[in-house]
């Protein structure tokens, strides 16, 4: 069932209400009597988004502090780094938004992008033996995140699912990754396989996993971080700004140096905000063809001349994402 489309007027009255109401929190909850605040800035790391306040941690002691924000500043997610000052009651107030690296975002309803996370370093694409992986699928997410710039490493869970009828296809298809650049990484949180690896490759890194249900992502990061409910729950005792949910991104440190963020809100990602002719930026693999083509604006359909179709019969472009990428486009088409 396609999504209901709404008019530009439509779209502009449903922003303008968010705006205004958005506009009225915010003045209700940075009414922080000035006088109770420290004259010292100090910077912090944002561990989580709950409710109308955020979760600061302070990079000089650990603490956790509650905050609100003041209204000039741009959406504050999970990872950020700010400035903030404390008043006298264990909760403080949030000066600034110190620089990012790079900004995780993902598409709403409306198919408006919506930043989730920041600073990560690399994201982490989940997929198992069974069900077998869709290759057009991991497209879908390697081409949302290279359009944000976000490196990606493909991780196959479930290792212990490997038979004798599945390996050869799997192999096949984590090859096929290896060769255009992706680094594929293997575990099993069944077994404990790998576990010890991928905990050494995330190490000193803020990364997140992606992918869709089923692949088992709550189980690494239960795996990864034993604790994890236990602290969140602990959060919300000490904080009281709301239990964590589904829809809430959360930052958690692993013990040998790293950060995880976990949300299910930000595992999977629709392409609604991409056009068609934005999803070859995507394909990284076809850029040393793209633009070789007898015509600039090649469709690399039935053109004569276009080298992006010649290098796949070479075998220089692998043919599956060649098609896969059509069947991206049409969708989007569909779609737009």
């Amino acid at each position: 069932m396609s999504k209901r489309k709404l008019t530009r007027r439509q779209q502009w009255r449903i922003e303008k209400i968010q705006q205004e109401k958005a506009k009225r929190a915010q003045r209700q909850d940075t009414a922080v009597d000035s006088d109770q605040l420290s004259n010292q800035e100090e910077p912090g790391l944002v561990i989580s988004h709950l409710g109308k306040r955020i979760l600061v941690e302070s990079e000089s002691c650990q603490a956790s502090i509650p905050c609100h924000f003041r209204a000039n500043i741009d959406a504050i997610v999970t990872g950020d780094r700010v400035a903030f000052r404390r008043d006298d009651h264990g909760q403080g107030v949030v000066e600034s938004l110190l620089p990012r690296t790079s900004l995780l975002a993902r598409p709403d309803v409306r198919g408006q992008l919506k930043p989730v996370a920041s600073n990560i370093d690399f994201m982490i694409l989940v997929i198992t033996p069974e069900p077998a992986p869709s290759s057009i699928l991991i497209d879908r997410y390697l081409v949302a995140a290279e359009l944000q710039q976000i490196p990606v490493r493909i991780l196959l869970n479930k290792q212990d699912l490997l038979t004798p009828a599945n390996q050869a296809s799997i192999e096949q298809l984590l090859a096929r990754y290896q060769r255009i650049g992706y680094a594929t990484w293997q575990c099993s949180t069944r077994t404990g396989q790998g576990l010890e690896q991928l905990q050494g490759q995330l190490d000193q890194h803020t990364s997140v996993f992606v992918g869709q249900s089923g692949v088992g992502k709550s189980s690494l990061v239960n795996a990864l971080l034993p604790a994890a409910n236990a602290a969140v729950g602990e959060l919300s005792e000490q904080s009281r700004l709301g239990r964590h949910t589904t829809t809430n991104a959360h930052l958690f440190h692993f013990p040998t140096g790293g950060n995880l963020i976990d949300s299910p809100g930000i595992r999977e990602f629709g392409l609604w905000h991409i056009a068609p002719e934005q999803v070859i930026e995507g394909f990284v693999d076809f850029s040393p063809w793209r633009f070789q083509c007898r015509f600039r604006d090649c469709r690399h359909q039935q053109e004569p001349g276009c080298a992006l179709r010649e290098a796949a019969a070479r075998g220089d472009v692998d043919s599956q994402r060649l098609l896969n990428y059509f069947a991206i486009c049409d969708s989007l088409a569909a779609d737009h």
